[in-house]
């Protein structure tokens, strides 16, 4: 079995507020990296082949309501 370690890395601050919270993030904005924005662009169907689905897995989605409908 493997142990897994439970130690927190940096003080855990349970009583902090709004600001200090907007600090902690504002300091490690440096550290993070957001990619590039690039429009998702919808492909044609004529570009998808080799794509095939078990008849049983067509059947179990063709089964579900969109969005829990």
């Amino acid at each position: 079995m493997t142990k897994l370690d439970a130690s927190v890395p940096a003080p855990v601050d349970l009583e902090g507020d709004l600001a200090s919270l907007r600090g902690d993030c504002a300091r490690m904005v440096p550290h993070w990296s957001a990619p590039d924005r690039h429009a998702a662009r919808p492909v044609p169907p004529s570009l998808i082949h080799g794509v095939t689905v078990p008849p049983r897995s067509a059947r179990l989605l063709d089964a579900m309501s969109d969005y829990g409908d």
